[in-house]
């Protein structure tokens, strides 16, 4: 689970980024915490931090459940899917909020793809 382990490390990593950028935004356009009003840039920053805080559960649990029941390179492969569309979510989303949808669906494929994984190996085991 090795690689699991990693892929783990670096889905915090992309939550961690896009709470940096959140917290640049923050400062850039100079709104005080704890407020949650601010230009459409910051609010951007903002929710792609929020929706990547939420989307966590949807990839973490399943990855380390399909790494156990399938194997580790299957999950990896799908928690690296998973990070890939993050990534594209939140470029897409920071430019234009509507761009986001690549990436959304990239990260949402690979959630089920982690899913699936773990009942097929629940199912063979």
């Amino acid at each position: 689970m090795v690689l699991t382990a990693w892929i783990t490390l670096a889905a915090l990593a992309v939550y961690f980024w896009t709470c940096g950028n959140a917290g640049l935004a923050r400062v850039k356009y100079k709104v005080p915490a704890p407020s949650m009003d601010g230009p459409d840039a910051f609010l951007s920053a903002h929710r792609v931090q929020m929706n990547t805080l939420e989307q966590l559960p949807l990839v973490l649990v399943p990855m380390w459940l399909c790494a156990f029941f399938l194997g580790d390179r299957w999950a990896a492969a799908g928690g690296l899917l998973w990070c890939v569309g993050r990534i594209l979510y939140a470029l897409g989303y920071y430019k234009e909020p509507r761009r986001r949808e690549a990436g959304f669906v990239t990260g949402m494929i690979a959630s089920g793809f982690l899913i699936v994984g773990t009942v097929a190996g629940l199912v063979s085991h």
